[in-house]
């Protein structure tokens, strides 16, 4: 039987929610951009520079892809907006996202003069901001089941199972 109280998403493919399979895209294009900063920082390579110019464009791209389904939910499901934990969610990562897009431009005509210290500090603080709106995601998703595909859990018991 499906959990009770379920908020299913309103922006899914076949019952399973948009956002949550876009999320990993601009995450790890983010993450990898600081990783990136850090390699050049240590090495003056200007190859890591560059590698952080596209992993940039890729995060900000697919941040802004996941940010449409994101918000679909958000506006379209009061028990989310309901919630103090999706605003905080919602403006950390946009927050992100501009951090991201300022990080880009700074970077477009001189990759390696950009990274620092600025560069790499707008990284960090993005890596930062992306850990806490990422974890506040989960806790949306796992404490307060919101966007769950509800359609598929009718094999599970209102109870607790082992592992949960």
């Amino acid at each position: 039987m499906a959990y009770s109280d379920d908020v299913p998403s309103k922006a899914a493919i076949a019952g399973h929610p948009i956002h949550p399979m876009l999320i990993s895209f601009p995450i790890a294009s983010l993450s990898l951009a600081l990783l990136s900063d850090v390699i050049f920082w240590t090495n003056q390579d200007g190859f890591w520079a560059q590698v952080s110019v596209w992993l940039l464009l890729v995060g900000v791209l697919t941040g802004l892809a996941a940010a449409v389904f994101g918000l679909i939910d958000f506006v379209s499901i009061q028990r989310i907006r309901d919630l103090s934990i999706s605003w905080i969610h919602a403006g950390g990562n946009v927050v992100a996202m501009v951090l991201a897009l300022i990080n880009l431009l700074l970077r477009l005509n001189e990759p390696a003069e950009a990274v620092l210290p600025w560069g790499l500090i707008l990284s960090v603080v993005t890596g930062l901001l992306l850990v806490i709106t990422g974890w506040l995601g989960g806790e949306m998703s796992y404490r307060h089941r919101i966007g769950v595909n509800s359609e598929g859990s009718e094999h599970r018991s209102s109870a607790p199972q082992a592992g949960d």
